[in-house]
């Protein structure tokens, strides 16, 4: 097989069975969760948690990956839980042909006082990145092109730091900056020298221009608002969360930009905490000036669910599609899922629970980018003649959630039109909101 011969899903029934505490704080009470009409009465947990997961699979474009990722937690005296003091995510992995991934994420509520910092390193090479072009639909994509036609070679050097602080009740103000390198160049494996791909046609026509076809350095300054009434973060039973956040990326010998960020999420119970229904809409779009081609796939978040949040398609956003199949200079995206959660029981020490997430996404662009210079190229790779309409998948989750905190996740989209590929499958971490 060409693509991904996926062994994650192993690596998941693993940590099922022999997930467990490297180094534990003693219990030192007996509580529930804010809501417990149907949960399960747990121990609080005190002290440091681990929730290790191997990262292995196999590509035979990058070769097999190796590493392993980690959500740590400190819990403290247990008095916040299930809220943590302070929690990393790091993962280290590697692929055989050069591909890499050095993952480094804080975020704590107790840090500073009356503040939450939420901090992110990043470190990633993929020699096979994703570039389907601009617009959605009106860029063409074809299944009789070669592997590596619709890839390019991708560094990315990656630093944010966010700090929230109350106003209100529960509403707050963020401030924030990111700092993202970029390196790109057309796929550098030897298998494809000589072969053509769409980012060398993008740039040959102007699409993507000289000053950014290899990659650039770019700040971008968040200022923003967020209301949140969630009961619980990494897997809520209700409430609801909004987003207004400003971009400001400042030019620095190019041109600079404005984007705007807006995100609402919802969590409504319908069989007490068992059974919840979660919905979230977003748009992304830029208010002034141009982004260059390497930053429009980024979708602007507080918290680093994955590694990435990055385009329409793929883990993030419209489940089973291809990876960045849609990226325009604005977007909008919506999720709606059912979050059932049942099967409560302890494992060495851990509380534990499953649940399953059937789903519908769906996202388009609607602030093009470049496209009356694309429907005037002569390339036919480049313009397909189509309207851009909304990218629409469904599928289902399963996740094993331990101390309502960890989660992993499993999980399989379809996409309802085959230009936007066959079906995805995503294991890793977290509910994607």
């Amino acid at each position: 097989m060409k693509k991904a011969l996926a062994f994650r899903v192993i690596a998941l029934l693993a940590v099922m069975t022999l997930s467990t505490t490297a180094v534990q704080g003693q219990d030192n009470k007996t509580g529930q969760t804010q809501d417990n009409k149907s949960v399960k009465t747990q121990e609080n947990k005190t002290g440091w948690n681990f929730g290790p997961l191997p990262a292995i699979s196999y590509n035979s474009d990058l070769g097999f990956q190796y590493g392993a990722l980690c959500d740590i937690y400190w819990f403290g005296d247990g008095s916040t839980f299930p809220d943590y003091i302070h929690k990393f995510n790091v993962e280290v992995s590697r692929y055989t042909k050069g591909s890499g991934i050095y993952h480094l994420f804080y975020d704590s509520k107790y840090l500073i006082k009356n503040l939450r910092t939420t901090v992110d390193f990043s470190y990633l090479t993929d020699r096979m990145m994703d570039f389907y072009g601009y617009n959605g639909y009106a860029a063409r994509y074809s299944t009789q092109r070669g592997e590596s036609f619709y890839k390019y070679d991708r560094n990315l050097l990656r630093a944010t730091v966010d700090v929230q602080g109350n106003i209100s009740g529960n509403l707050g103000w963020v401030v924030g900056a990111g700092v993202y390198g970029y390196k790109t160049a057309p796929v550098k494996l030897e298998k494809y020298a000589g072969e053509p791909s769409l980012f060398q046609y993008y740039v040959d026509e102007g699409l993507i221009s000289s000053s950014e076809k290899d990659g650039g350095t770019r700040l971008e300054v968040k200022l923003g608002v967020v209301y949140d009434t969630r009961d619980n973060e990494a897997d809520p039973y209700r409430g609801f969360k909004g987003e207004a956040i400003s971009l400001l990326s400042p030019g620095f010998g190019g041109e600079g930009y404005t984007k705007l960020y807006l995100s609402a999420s919802g969590y409504i119970p319908i069989i007490d905490n068992k059974l919840t229904f979660a919905a979230r809409g977003v748009y992304q779009g830029t208010v002034l000036g141009e982004q260059p081609f390497y930053m429009m796939q980024n979708i602007t978040t507080l918290y680093f669910r994955q590694i990435t949040s990055e385009g329409l398609g793929g883990l993030n956003t419209i489940r089973g599609v291809l990876r960045n199949r849609v990226v325009g200079a604005g977007v909008v995206l919506s999720n709606f899922e059912l979050r059932y959660r049942f099967a409560h029981f302890k494992f060495l020490g851990q509380g534990w629970y499953l649940a399953v997430n059937p789903f519908f996404d769906a996202g388009r662009v609607v602030q093009y980018h470049k496209l009356k210079e694309m429907s005037q190229s002569m390339n036919p790779d480049i313009w397909s003649i189509l309207n851009e309409k909304f990218h629409m998948s469904a599928g289902v989750g399963i996740k094993a959630v331990m101390n309502r905190n960890f989660v992993i996740s499993a999980e399989w989209g379809k996409p309802f039109n085959s230009l936007d590929g066959n079906s995805g499958l995503n294991i890793g971490l977290n509910f994607i909101f």
